[in-house]
């Protein structure tokens, strides 16, 4: 549960579920909801694939899915797994061996669906292998993959037909006493998801993985995951999320996390809150704004700065952020530091002012941090 009693409304009590670990991140129960993305390289190219596994973890990924389409790939898994610093989900649709290939390569979890890879005894190898090497498994339906007997039987992808096939595909893993298992049921569209989502949290207790799945490009794709992460996780339901966009996996990791940290769900990193800016502003917010972002993308310590381009709401912003600046006249602004008015200083130095302040106080915090921790 997020918990604010100050600001009661803020709350958020998530969905109760049981824990599984995906390599060494905790899904479920009481730990963070993890950010995941998928690489988008070719498999077969380890150290391209490695790269973009680090440039993600560098963003804040905790989890980075890889597909495993054939045996040249399971095999460059190999390498990939053993030097990723964060876990690595092998992506699997039908064929059973690379699922068994993936969990001997390192792959931390499976994604699979129990029901599409083969028989009763090809599943139950792929179970073995995945207890064998410390798998868990995803189950991921896909509104736009569903089972032929499921469509026969509703007509077309709908919640319940999802939620079924979920249900089927835990039966599978249950009856061969696997459960270490989290689930999806993604859909492009954000309605038949989240109906799927919420109808899903009632039903198991497994962790969910959310997604919107095939979101779309940068900008679409963005307000689309938003829209359907954002309400199911304020519902609190999410244990791990995936934004799919049309874009840099980098782009999908810092969207998911900004979505959580609308939420108040995860912290990492400078949280900006800027104006719009209108003929009132004191110096060019939208290119200042910019302009920090790209020069604070190192700074993982959370930290909240207030970017206002003029004294109507800037004060009363820079009350409740750790550190702000709010356009004046004359070409100057003022610096609060911890809600409290502080000093001016000029437009033409503000940016690297500003930079400045933000890592002396992540650093004030990270030594603070480091010996609390000594202390205990």
């Amino acid at each position: 549960m997020s918990l604010n009693p100050i600001r009661p409304w803020r709350n958020i009590e998530r969905r109760k579920s049981r824990q599984i670990m995906v390599g060494s991140v905790p899904v479920g129960g009481d730990a963070p909801i993890s950010v995941q993305t998928m690489t988008n390289t070719d498999g077969h190219d380890v150290r391209a694939t490695l790269d973009q596994v680090i440039r993600a973890a560098d963003a804040g990924a905790d989890i980075v899915r890889v597909s495993a389409p054939d045996q040249e790939t399971t095999r460059a898994l190999r390498e990939i797994c053993r030097e990723s610093p964060v876990p690595i989900v092998a992506d699997i649709h039908f064929h059973y061996k690379r699922a068994i290939e993936a969990a001997e390569a390192g792959a931390a979890c499976l994604r699979i669906n129990p029901g599409n890879i083969g028989d009763a005894a090809r599943v139950r190898e792929v179970i073995k292998a995945a207890k064998d090497h410390g798998c868990s498994i995803r189950i991921g339906v896909n509104a736009g993959s569903l089972e032929r007997h499921l469509l026969e039987k509703y007509g077309e992808p709908c919640p319940d037909a999802m939620v079924e096939s979920g249900l089927d595909h835990i039966g599978i893993l249950q009856d061969n006493d696997f459960h270490e298992f989290k689930i999806s049921v993604k859909a492009s569209d954000v309605f038949l998801a989240a109906a799927a989502y919420q109808k899903l949290a009632d039903a198991t207790d497994a962790p969910i993985h959310l997604g919107i799945t095939e979101a779309g490009g940068f900008v679409g794709g963005t307000v689309k995951s938003a829209v359907g992460l954002g309400n199911l996780l304020w519902m609190g339901i999410g244990d791990t999320i995936r934004v799919s966009l049309s874009a840099d996996p980098v782009e999908e990791v810092k969207v998911g996390f900004e979505i959580l940290k609308s939420l108040g769900l995860r912290t990492r990193g400078v949280q900006i809150i800027s104006c719009p800016s209108c003929a009132r502003q004191g110096f060019d917010v939208i290119k200042t704004v910019e302009r920090l972002e790209k020069r604070l993308e190192h700074i993982k310590t959370p930290m909240s700065l207030s970017i206002i381009g003029c004294v109507v709401n800037g004060p009363g912003e820079a009350l409740m952020t750790d550190i702000g600046f709010t356009g004046g006249g004359a070409g100057s602004g003022m610096v609060y530091l911890a809600g409290r008015q502080s000093h001016k200083m000029s437009n033409d130095q503000m940016i690297d002012h500003i930079v400045q302040l933000v890592e002396e106080r992540a650093e004030k915090i990270e030594a603070e941090a480091g010996a609390q921790t000594a202390a205990e």
